[in-house]
């Protein structure tokens, strides 16, 4: 059993980051073999409609052509038994570098076939992790439409998130009065880790499955 998780996140180490930790200590805690990567880290960009995976014949029938920093990384998707894919959530959609891997990771296994068959001969397991500073609730409509283009393509798809997430350490560095600090640092000490106690046990019970 492996699971993967990806960070979207520019920031390894805050909340996002934290929220995935959670999903894989739970994976790793039914027994699985447990990576992260974060995508900044990367060096790659998203699809470029070149069709060379749906190419009958064609050398990259059914994977992505472009061979870059993100080559590897999709290999390991297709083939994890797990998949974690994490984001906080601008301007109401995931960061560009979750979107490019996103584009790249659907679009091969997709056929405009009658029958609508997917490519990848694998399903695998996907938990959706995101993290926003909106009220709670505010995504939901976003989130149930994206679990439900996973299920379709990947496999069995759950979603959690953070909502009303600390943005910074010291707010009054910066230009986001629009925020009470003393109550997001309040959240943050009582409702997140409620939060990140939800990415672990859907780590936990998508790795049991």
């Amino acid at each position: 059993m492996k699971a993967l998780a990806l960070n979207g996140s520019a920031r390894k180490d805050w909340n996002t980051a934290k929220m995935l930790e959670s999903a894989l200590a739970g994976a790793k805690d039914a027994g699985a073999e447990t990576k992260l990567v974060n995508l900044f880290d990367l060096d790659y960009k998203g699809c470029r409609g070149c069709s060379a995976c749906k190419l009958l014949g064609g050398k990259f029938y059914g994977a992505c052509a472009q061979q870059d920093g993100l080559t590897a990384i999709l290999e390991e998707a297709k083939n994890a038994d797990v998949l974690f894919l994490g984001s906080p959530i601008y301007f109401s959609d995931v960061t560009g570098m979750m979107r490019n891997f996103i584009e790249r990771f659907l679009f091969p296994t997709l056929t405009y076939s009658k029958d609508m068959h997917r490519l990848y001969t694998k399903r695998v397991k996907v938990g959706l992790v995101y993290t926003f500073n909106a009220p709670d609730g505010f995504y939901n409509d976003y989130f149930a439409g994206q679990q439900a283009i996973f299920n379709a393509m990947i496999g069995d798809t759950e979603y959690v998130y953070a909502a009303e997430t600390l943005q910074f350490t010291d707010y009054s560095k910066y230009d986001a009065d629009m925020f009470d600090p003393e109550q997001r640092k309040t959240r943050h000490e009582t409702v997140f880790p409620e939060d990140c106690r939800k990415a672990y046990e859907m780590g936990k019970r998508l790795a049991e499955k």
